[in-house]
């Protein structure tokens, strides 16, 4: 395929440039305000992104990087490696402890789509300087790329479903919106695990007792040494939504050297993207809920076979959620599994240096998620089981509005020279 000029151009952008030129920039070809100081109505029509651009800004958000590097070393469990990890691939954000927990979906004028590159395999390997070829990135993702069905996501672009402040903006025709999704449930799970590695456990602090049957596993935890329910569930929910958050921001800072327009944000209702609005009209992406008179709001759980909670009713219980967790940890693929390649010279050796969680060790994770499943009616108790914050939309700038309302200066060169670099 013929490259644009304006890609050879996005590689040679600047970090610093894209950092400090980060502006969110709304004004998109085909877009109006109607009324106030910024009134206004684009003379031009919508311009889609093409398929090249549409995946280079799904690549900056969610892009597989090569293995990941792992944490070396817990000093409770020395010297095996620290076994943390949900996932052996890296993608282009951070996440804690490797957990990796969230799968990216984007829509545009033609559908709704998931990038299915959780659990995959390194995209490339780095070469001595440890680059990577961005080229054999975008290949492999758009290989992973499914379409989940043709249209917009059914989010209408009006309150209570959008904020006010974006009704006129979001999701509009022309526009790519990226909605990463995170599986809190599954976070939890792998935290809890991480807890029970360094000799932590869970109690109740709503109801004020420890979890029944706890005392069992003292040789593997002091029953006194505790985190409450709240607390980690809330410390995982902020884990998450940084690996939520950090996609889009790789995301923004990548439309800053392509030249698009766009912004991230969190200004869509959550639970009405992911199909937990309530109204059948607004089908959000269409992910399953239940609801129930105790809790302040509806609990989105998966969308089946394509991004399932580690809970009930997608396992029959937590014991098999957390079977299900060690097999994404020490199975096939897994990032503990010495049949998994790596960056390392003897990669076999580094990945067959974790211990392998033992039946004992599943047993007490399981005790203490049943509990909270029994006790709160979901898992986790107290947080959605599925969740979603941050958004990154990215469209084509009408750039006479920015010259119109202005000063010099309100978009970068990259912005100026988009049309006709990569059209």
């Amino acid at each position: 395929m013929e490259l644009p000029k304006g890609f050879e151009q996005m590689m040679d952008f600047g970090l610093v440039e894209a950092l400090l030129g980060r502006r969110s920039r709304r004004f998109f070809m085909g877009a109006e305000i109607p009324d106030g100081v910024f009134t206004y109505k684009s003379k031009h029509a919508p311009v889609p992104l093409s398929e090249l651009e549409k995946l280079l800004v799904v690549a900056a958000c969610a892009g597989n990087t090569s293995w990941h590097h792992m944490i070396y070393r817990a000093e409770r469990y020395a010297p095996h490696l620290s076994n943390y990890a949900g996932a052996a691939g890296g993608r282009t954000f951070p996440s804690a402890a490797g957990f990796h927990t969230s799968m990216t979906f984007f829509t545009d004028d033609e559908g709704v789509y998931v990038l299915d590159n959780r659990d995959a395999p390194a995209s490339a390997e780095r070469d001595n300087e440890g680059k990577l070829n961005l080229d054999d990135v975008v290949s492999a993702l758009k290989s992973q790329v499914k379409k989940l069905q043709d249209g917009r996501v059914g989010v209408p672009c009006e309150v209570p479903y959008v904020e006010a402040h974006n009704t006129w903006v979001v999701n509009k025709p022309g526009t790519l919106l990226v909605m990463p999704v995170g599986d809190l449930s599954q976070h939890v799970l792998l935290a809890i695990c991480y807890m029970l590695q360094n000799g932590m456990v869970l109690t109740d602090n709503i109801n004020k007792r420890p979890i029944p049957g706890i005392e069992k596993y003292s040789h593997l935890a002091d029953p006194q040494n505790v985190w409450p329910i709240t607390f980690l569930e809330q410390w995982s929910m902020a884990e998450l939504t940084a690996e939520l958050s950090t996609s889009c921001y790789a995301g923004a800072l990548m439309l800053q050297a392509m030249g698009l327009g766009g912004w991230m944000f969190n200004g869509i209702d959550p639970f009405s993207m992911l199909g937990a609005s309530g109204n059948p009209d607004v089908p959000g992406l269409g992910f399953r809920f239940d609801t129930n008179d105790n809790w302040p709001y509806p609990n989105p759980t998966g969308l089946q076979g394509v991004m399932e909670g580690y809970c009930p009713p997608h396992f029959a219980d937590m014991r098999a959620a957390v079977d299900a967790v060690c097999e994404r940890k020490f199975g096939k693929g897994g990032p503990f599994n010495s049949g998994t390649p790596g960056p390392w010279k003897e990669s076999a050796k580094v990945r067959s240096a974790a211990e392998e969680h033992p039946e004992v060790f599943r047993e007490c994770v399981a005790l203490q998620a049943q509990y909270i499943y029994d006790t709160f009616g979901k898992f986790p108790g107290t947080v959605p089981s599925i969740f979603t914050i941050m958004y990154l939309q990215a469209h084509h700038l009408d750039l006479e509005f920015y010259d119109k309302f202005y000063k010099p200066g309100a978009y970068l060169k990259t912005h100026a020279a988009h049309m006709g670099s990569w059209h």
